[in-house]
């Protein structure tokens, strides 16, 4: 049985579906049977009872999910620490965020710092309104952006976090006693312009141009920070959309942050200088695959 193999048979035995599994593995649906059969041929008996509404281990696959899980559990570690080594002594990554992002990534942190003994993440903050400045410096190894990132000097790593999005407005906007907003809303209201240096395409997928109807949303006055863009929304003088994790950890006197029921789900991935990829940065990247997103709640997109 080849490595790729028992890795496919036990996701599939924990997915107990083979989209998942093959979504899991970055293969085709098809990868995943194929190696379920010629693993069933190899060994002569199925391993999973298949039908159109569901999938289930038999008892032989049970048996043998118990028997290959440890072996595979323990040679998964063995490679993890000849590669640890190879990524040289105590390696701290310099990884910048939005807000309390770093909070969330506790899982991805604690998975790498398992995975790759010596090696680290240490947090900074990443600004809206010069978002690739600090890698393009060389001040930080990656950043953790929401998506798209079309920049043809940055590597686009997998996805880290998922989540919905708020609206922040002021404590006495009319949206803040109705308790939700549409896009639509966003064209009888400014919202903070984020200023010259981050790239129109990537704030437009934050800040849309226009609404779902065609009406244009008027931008201004200009706030580069988190805080600069929260002071502007108190005082009444724009609202803003923002990740939902503002909300999560942020009250700020003055502020409300209300869902907007109709926006896609936020993503947000591992983003690097692609003249700076290296093997700690590749390996932060694998364990964020190995691990898939995080999500920060419900993350249904709209129809």
């Amino acid at each position: 049985m080849e490595l790729r193999d028992i890795e496919i048979f036990l996701t599939l035995a924990e997915e107990l579906h083979f989209g998942r599994t093959a979504e899991r593995l970055h293969v085709s649906q098809a990868r995943v049977s194929q190696a379920v059969s010629r693993q069933e041929r190899r060994i002569g008996v199925a391993l999973f009872d298949r039908t159109s509404r569901r999938v289930a281990l038999t008892p032989v696959g049970r048996r043998l999910r118990e028997d290959l899980r440890q072996a595979y559990d323990l040679l998964q570690e063995g490679l993890a620490r000849a590669e640890a080594s190879g990524l040289g002594a105590a390696r701290t990554l310099r990884l910048g965020v939005f807000g309390h992002a770093g909070y969330e990534l506790r899982p991805l942190v604690e998975a790498f710092r398992a995975r790759y003994p010596g090696s680290d993440v240490q947090f900074s903050e990443v600004t809206g309104g010069d978002p690739f400045a600090a890698l393009r410096a060389g001040d930080a190894d990656a950043h953790v952006l929401w998506l798209p990132v079309a920049e043809p000097d940055l590597t686009v790593g997998p996805t880290v976090l998922v989540g919905g999005r708020v609206l922040a407005v002021s404590a006495g906007h009319p949206l803040a006693e109705r308790g939700s907003a549409s896009l639509e809303d966003l064209a009888d209201n400014h919202v903070a312009d984020l200023g010259p240096a981050a790239p129109e395409y990537w704030v437009a997928s934050m800040i849309p141009i226009r609404t779902p109807l065609g009406r244009r949303i008027p931008r201004g006055p200009v706030a580069r920070t988190f805080h600069e863009i929260l002071a502007l929304v108190a005082a009444g003088d724009c609202v803003h959309p923002l990740g939902e994790i503002a909300a999560r950890y942020n009250s700020p006197p003055g502020v409300v942050f209300v869902p907007v029921h109709d926006a896609p789900a936020l993503r947000f991935a591992l983003v690097w200088p692609s003249s700076g990829d290296s093997r700690p940065i590749r390996a932060l990247a694998q364990t964020a695959a190995d691990l898939g997103p995080i999500s920060l709640g419900d993350t249904d997109e709209p129809n």
